[in-house]
């Protein structure tokens, strides 16, 4: 006899009546967390000791979700968010909070994951590394939408968990010199004739000054070109046009690619659209706090994977040691060389590998002294599995996600590894993200 599948039904997103939770705590994403009929649920928006009127949105066997209709009592906690797009971008989602009662989530919520996931605590909990609250990203990527029925672009970020991209006019966590140029952008942007071959914007503020990097699908005219000249040379902004394949056109601005400083001496270059840490504050605290963390002697041999464009490894490198960098990224590996080469940094060597996959063969793997982490999301589970051939004494494992780290935890903590040391780095304030820094020693 046939058999068809059948879902089960065990999800629903059909929309419920309207009931009224009392929050009791944030989760680590900083939803809040009420009960109802048994279950678990999940409300973006409201804060611990407020009552809310919500409407369920997503039904599943052990919890569901939310959307905040209204508020029925206040905490003292919250506050009015300070930018004007708050509840339609999805690029914030914590302005409602008192930043002081941010942290300290973040913080408690770094402690717990950490207990749950991987049954273990630091034997010392530092003071956070903390910045500014506004106007410190010195870089951000915006979308664009070309509308077909009205013929305008919208320029802005996504909506939470959408598509849809919201015209913004300013954007308070982005640097101010960025902030100001949304509005004259987005005015240029629908003045071109090619503007549906647009893609994202990309927007940089580092120590070679301000860049507008337009990103297109096809070559822009002539007339489009002149029109960027015309803006970059009012607004004395770098702009540069990059194409489908990646390659930078300078419309106006040096043949140099943006750079960043650290300890006045070290140059980072890197190329629009590859990853560098966005609070430029926060990231020179971190760095020398992973500096610092790791004492690296001059005899030593380091090992830095995810290095990027060198942001960890050049830094270690003026200690003396023989450091290695390795990346997953051809050019990002290429622009770290270049870099250790425009600082004067000759005991540093830089290889490209997929660091998920088998390292049994790679020319780097061996014994070393400290081996410093710094992992996308997905974390660095995967290159934890080698390290029986690695041995180091110390280990500096940089987070932007504390689930991800929490897991890692695991194999270091087979293997013998103690937590010494852990601490939040908040490099998004405003928003969810709990970045961290942990010091792992070998028993």
């Amino acid at each position: 006899m046939a058999q068809f599948f059948k879902a089960k039904p065990n999800s629903s997103k059909q929309l419920s009546a309207k009931v009224s939770l009392q929050v009791t705590r944030l989760d680590h994403l900083g939803a809040g967390i009420a009960q109802h009929n048994g279950k678990v649920v999940f409300i973006p928006g409201v804060l611990p000791g407020e009552k809310a009127m919500v409407q369920l949105t997503e039904q599943k066997k052990r919890h569901s979700r939310a959307k905040l209709l209204n508020l029925e009592t206040h905490s003292i906690d919250r506050v009015e968010p300070k930018c004007a797009h708050y509840h339609q971008c999805g690029g914030c989602d914590l302005q409602h909070l008192a930043l002081e009662k941010q942290r300290l989530h973040k913080e408690s919520a770094l402690v717990s994951l950490m207990a749950k996931l991987s049954h273990t605590e630091a034997e010392a909990l530092v003071p956070a590394i903390i910045g500014e609250q506004w106007h410190y990203r010195r870089r951000a990527r915006l979308a664009t939408f070309y509308h077909q029925e009205t013929k305008r672009t919208t320029l802005g970020f996504r909506a939470q968990s959408s598509k849809e991209v919201i015209d913004i006019s300013s954007c308070t966590v982005l640097a101010k010199s960025l902030s100001e140029l949304i509005s004259p952008l987005s005015k240029l942007l629908n003045q071109l004739a090619g503007k549906r071959a647009l893609g994202h914007v990309e927007l940089i503020d580092v120590d070679n000054g301000q860049f507008v990097v337009v990103r297109v699908t096809k070559e822009l005219s002539d007339k489009d070109k002149e029109k960027l000249l015309s803006f970059a040379q009012e607004h004395k902004v770098n702009l540069i046009v990059q194409g489908n394949e990646g390659e930078l056109s300078v419309i106006k601005g040096p043949k140099e690619l943006p750079f960043y400083t650290l300890n006045h001496e070290i140059k980072l270059s890197f190329t629009p659209g590859n990853f560098v840490q966005v609070n430029g504050e926060i990231n020179k605290a971190m760095v020398e706090q992973a500096v610092q963390w790791l004492d690296v002697k001059a005899d030593e041999r380091v090992l830095d994977l995810f290095c990027g464009v060198g942001n960890f490894s050049l830094p270690l490198a003026k200690s003396g040691a023989e450091v290695i960098g390795v990346e997953g990224v051809p050019e990002m590996v290429a622009q770290a060389r270049i870099n250790a080469k425009q600082s004067d940094l000759s005991d540093v060597t830089f290889f490209h590998t997929d660091l998920s996959a088998d390292l049994s063969k790679e020319p780097w793997l061996g014994k070393v002294d400290k081996l410093l982490l710094d992992p996308a999301r997905a974390g660095a589970f995967e290159s934890l599995q080698w390290l029986k051939k690695m041995k180091p004494k110390s280990i500096v494992y940089v987070s932007c996600d504390p689930s991800s780290l929490a897991r890692d935890s695991e194999p270091l903590l087979k293997h013998g590894y103690k937590l010494k040391k852990l601490g939040l780095v908040d490099m998004f304030p405003q928003t969810h993200h709990i970045e961290a820094m942990a010091l792992f020693e070998l028993s």
